[in-house]
C-alpha cells in the first residue's frame, strides 16, 4: 500500500507545510537497482587499525580497488556517500574519542541516503574488562547514532570475531551489503561475522546464478517479492504455498521461471516433498527461505486452542520439521543456506500477538540452535525479523493505528517487501557465508525491541 502521506510531504506544498508544522518528512530511501554505484560519492574511511588487525588502511585499499572515491581525510563540505569506522583494535573507550569526534565532523557532509558503518569485534571474546567495554561501546554509539541521521541515511555494524580480519572475505561481503542500496530499511543494527567463508561474487548483481532456491508461502506479498528477488539475482527458483493459493502460485511460478509445488508445509511429509521437487527438478538445493507464515490474534485471555495451535503450527513447527529433513538428507548431503521470515514482535513482543510472538521468538532460537548443526556440514542459517512493511495485511490495519507504526522508526516510514527480500536475498549468498545463527531487523530501527 502506498505511503501518501510520505508523497505529500516530499515535494511542493505538502514539503513546505510539514516543515512549518514540524511534521516528520520521510525521505525518499535510496534503493538497489541493477547498474546503480555501489555508492554514490565518496566513502571516507577514519580509524587507528593496525597491521595486523586488518584495519582501516587495508580497508581502504580493498575499497579503492572496488572503485570506489575512498578518502582518508574529509574535504571541508565535499558530500559524502558514506563513512566507516574502523575500531577492530579498541582496547579501552578512550580509544574511542579520536576516531569517533572525527568522523562527528563530517556527519552534517553527508549526502541523502548515504551510510554509515562501523567495523569492530565482538565484546564477548574480549577478556579484559577494559576491552570488553570498548567493544560494547561500539554497540551504544551505532544504536544511537543511528537515530541522529536525516534523509534516509542509516548506520549499521559489523562485528568481527577474533581471527576474522577487516578484509576477509565474509566481512567485506558484509560491508558491501550495508553500503549498498539492498540495505534501504535496516539501520541501527550490527551482524557477527564469526569466521572467514564465503567468496564474494564475480558479478555484484547476479550472486545467486546458478543456485536452486526453495521459498515457502511464495503466492503473494513478501514471499513472492522474495521470489523475485532471488530470480533477479540469478536463483532458479522453486515457490511453494499451499493448494488453496494454486493460481497465485502459478502466476509467480510463471514470472520468475520456477517450478510451483502446492503443498501443505504442517504435513509430515512436506520437507521429504520439497526436498525431492528441487533435486528432480533442478538438480539440487542451495538455499531455503522459510517464509510462510499466518497470524491469529487474540489476547491470550481470550485465545484458544485452535489459533494457538495453527499459528505455532505453520509459523515454527513446520520449519523445525523441514530443516529436519534437510539434515537427514543423506545420500544427498544437503547443507543450504537457510534463512527464516522472523518478526519483531519475536523480539519484542506485540498486544494480542503471544501466540504470532511465540512462534517468531522460536523461530529466533531454532536458528541460533540449528547454525552449529548446519556449520558442519558448510551451510549455514539466519534469520531476518521484518518490522512495519506496507502488505495487503497492514493495508487492513485502522488508519490511526498504521499511521503510528509507520513513523514509529528512525527512518519514520513503513519499509517494502522488497526490503525484506534484500535482506534475504544477502544472507542466502556466498558473500555471507561467515555468518550463521543470526537475526538481522529489517525495520528502519523501529524504536520498540532490542
Amino acid at each position: 500500500m502506498a505511503d501518501k502521506y510520505t508523497q505529500f510531504v516530499s515535494h511542493g506544498i505538502g514539503k513546505d507545510l510539514a516543515k512549518r508544522l514540524g511534521l516528520p518528512q520521510p525521505a525518499r530511501l535510496r534503493r538497489y537497482a541493477p547498474g546503480l554505484p555501489l555508492v554514490p560519492g565518496p566513502v571516507l574511511v577514519l580509524g587507528t587499525g593496525r597491521m595486523d588487525a586488518n584495519g582501516a588502511d587495508e580497508l581502504a585499499s580493498e575499497l579503492a580497488a572496488w572503485g570506489l572515491d575512498v578518502r582518508r581525510n574529509a574535504l571541508p563540505k565535499e558530500k559524502l556517500g558514506a563513512i566507516i569506522l574502523v575500531l577492530d583494535d579498541v582496547g579501552h573507550p578512550d580509544d574511542l574519542a579520536k576516531p569517533v569526534l572525527t568522523a562527528a565532523q563530517s556527519l552534517r557532509d553527508l549526502a541523502p541516503s548515504a551510510r554509515v558503518v562501523t567495523v569492530s569485534r565482538t565484546p564477548d571474546s574480549a577478556g579484559l574488562p577494559a576491552v570488553a567495554a570498548a567493544r560494547q561501546a561500539v554497540d551504544g554509539l551505532l544504536r544511537s547514532l543511528a537515530k541522529e541521521l536525516r534523509a534516509g541515511a542509516t548506520a549499521n555494524g559489523i562485528l568481527l570475531a577474533n581471527g576474522v580480519g577487516a578484509v576477509r572475505l565474509s566481512a567485506l561481503g558484509a560491508l558491501r551489503f550495508f553500503l549498498s542500496g539492498r540495505s534501504a530499511f535496516v539501520d541501527g543494527q550490527l551482524l557477527t561475522v564469526a569466521k572467514d567463508a564465503g567468496q564474494l561474487p564475480p558479478d555484484p548483481d547476479r550472486p545467486l546464478a546458478g543456485k536452486v532456491a526453495v521459498v515457502t508461502g511464495a503466492a503473494r506479498g513478501i514471499g513472492a517479492a522474495i521470489a523475485r528477488t532471488l530470480y533477479r539475482d540469478g536463483a532458479r527458483l522453486v515457490v511453494v504455498d499451499i493448494p488453496a493459493a494454486g493460481d497465485h502460485l502459478a502466476q509467480v511460478a510463471n514470472e520468475v521461471h520456477g517450478t510451483a509445488l502446492q503443498v501443505d508445509i504442517t504435513a509430515e511429509d512436506a520437507g521429504r516433498r520439497i526436498i525431492d521437487h528441487a533435486l528432480e527438478r533442478h538438480g539440487g538445493l542451495d538455499i531455503l527461505v522459510h517464509n510462510a507464515g499466518i497470524t491469529r490474534d487474540k489476547l491470550l485471555a481470550n485465545m484458544d486452542e485452535n489459533r494457538w495451535n495453527a499459528v505455532i503450527g505453520v509459523n515454527i513447527a513446520a520449519q523445525l520439521r523441514i530443516n529436519e529433513a534437510v539434515l537427514a538428507s543423506n545420500p544427498h548431503g544437503l547443507s543450504p543456506r537457510i534463512v527464516s521470515v522472523a518478526s519483531t514482535s519475536g523480539i519484542a513482543g506485540n498486544r494480542g500477538q503471544t501466540n504470532y510472538a511465540a512462534s517468531k521468538g522460536g523461530v529466533i532460537g531454532m536458528v541460533r540452535a540449528t547454525a552449529p548443526l548446519l556449520a558442519e556440514r558448510g551451510g549455514s542459517i539466519n534469520a531476518v525479523a521484518p518490522g512495519f512493511i506496507e502488505t495487503e495485511m497492514t493495508a487492513r490495519i485502522p488508519f490511526a493505528t498504521r499511521e503510528v507504526a509507520r513513523r514509529l522508526n528512525s527512518l519514520q516510514q513503513g519499509g517494502r517487501p522488497d526490503d525484506v527480500a534484500e535482506a534475504i536475498a544477502f544472507l542466502a549468498s556466498d558473500a555471507a557465508g561467515g555468518i550463521s545463527g543470526e537475526v538481522l531487523r529489517v525495520c528502519g530501527q523501529n524504536l520498540v525491541g532490542a
